[in-house]
């Protein structure tokens, strides 16, 4: 599954410092938020906000259409949350690195995603959500063959995918823009799979990068 994630020339025509780490988990077992996951959201709030790291996903946004200040990066929402709310020891992880080193992080759950991972550039027919609405044309968005998972490259994700107690096996996607170096990229996809493996000492990791020209 992992090596069959595409992301489109379009895209690093529109962001060429782009970079993704591609994280697929399986065996998961998750479960509700614990003393464990509240440590590391209060660890990962304590970390002051890196706006140099933020702004460029703003500029990204302006670049296919959308008004940042609307619909935010994910990043961006979430440093606006502090601090971190609780949800599942899975998504706790992932939002605890995500913060910590100012990246946006997606996490799918396998068993409902349906063929590879794509970013693209939106037709603007896409099938999606009734609560997140047809994406525009041009607009970045991840999708898989039934439809859009997630808007606006990392806005909004769709209830179908979204990583629940019950997710056993999960897609990650780490995204990267300058300044974040690809050293970082990988530190953090460290860290996650660390965490990962705390939950779940016997879980079996396979990571893949994607940047330009590769």
């Amino acid at each position: 599954m992992i090596e069959d994630v595409r992301v489109d020339p379009e895209i690093f025509e529109l962001r060429p410092d782009f970079a993704v780490l591609v994280m697929t988990a399986y065996g998961l077992r998750n479960g509700p938020a614990d003393d464990r996951s509240r440590a590391w959201l209060e660890e990962a709030s304590s970390h002051a906000v890196r706006q140099e790291k933020i702004d460029p996903w703003r500029e990204a946004y302006r670049a296919f259409g959308a008004k940042p200040q609307r619909t935010r990066p994910s990043v961006d929402a979430l440093t606006r949350r502090l601090p971190l709310p609780e949800i599942n020891l899975v998504v706790d992880a992932y939002n605890s690195v995500s913060v910590k080193h100012v990246l946006p992080i997606g996490g799918e759950d396998l068993r409902h995603y349906q063929g590879a991972a794509h970013l693209m550039r939106a037709a603007g027919d896409e099938p999606s959500e009734e609560a997140l609405g047809t994406p525009d044309a041009g607009e970045v968005i991840w999708r898989d063959d039934a439809g859009v998972t997630c808007r606006r490259w990392n806005w909004r994700q769709v209830v179908r995918t979204r990583i629940t107690e019950e997710t056993t096996d999960a897609l990650f996607l780490l995204e990267g823009l300058e300044p974040l170096s690809l050293e970082e990229l990988k530190e953090a996809g460290e860290e996650l799979a660390d965490l990962l493996i705390r939950i779940t000492p016997d879980i079996r990791v396979e990571t893949r990068l994607i940047v330009s020209g590769r």
